[in-house]
């Protein structure tokens, strides 16, 4: 696959992700490619995190090493979010049917999931910060649900429910981190 398709590949699959296209999910094949194409999509997504917090961590004057620690933690979060989530997905969806779906074959739908976090820089506008990374999230969570009821075929109501135990943990460490670095940049 060349630079110019695997461009294409990633733009067409944002896209499709964002659709919550359930056909999308259904049929993405396990290929290097679309592993490349998921841990792009997450990385992207914690870039776009990162940003957003560079520019408010800038705005309060945080100190060059505070500033460089909190967006590593920042962007750690994001992607062990991911991480974490897939497993704890993947260990109900195991105990709901064995053998049908492993952890590996998950990381490819969720990260493109987290399709919409590569918007998270909005959240430096003022006021609107937090009412739009709620919303991210839960587009996210909305893809979720949708990548993990095709890939495990089972119906909407399980696949929310899998994908609401390790979220609500995923939103409290997001914001945990959040208030960490608030606090380091008051406190130094």
């Amino acid at each position: 696959m060349s630079g110019k398709d695997s461009k294409g590949s990633l733009w067409a699959t944002l896209r499709s992700a964002l659709t919550l296209d359930a056909n999308f999910y259904e049929n993405a094949p396990i290929t290097p490619a679309t592993t490349q194409i998921a841990r792009t999509i997450v990385i992207l997504a914690a870039l776009s995190h990162v940003l957003g917090s560079f520019v408010i961590l800038l705005i309060n004057l945080a100190k060059p090493s505070i500033l460089v620690l909190a967006l590593l933690i920042d962007g750690l979060s994001i992607v062990g979010g991911y991480y974490f989530w897939t497993f704890t997905i993947s260990k109900i969806g195991q105990w709901l049917k064995p053998n049908h779906v492993t952890y590996r074959d998950l990381l490819i739908p969720i990260g493109f999931a987290y399709a919409p976090q590569v918007f998270n820089f909005l959240t430096l506008i003022p006021l609107l910060g937090r009412p739009i990374e709620l919303i991210l999230a839960v587009w996210s969570l909305l893809a979720v649900i949708v990548a993990v009821r095709q890939g495990l075929d089972i119906k909407t109501h399980w696949a929310a429910s899998i994908c609401l135990v390790g979220w609500p943990i995923i939103q409290i460490a997001i914001g945990f981190v959040q208030v960490l670095e608030q606090n380091l940049v008051t406190r130094f």
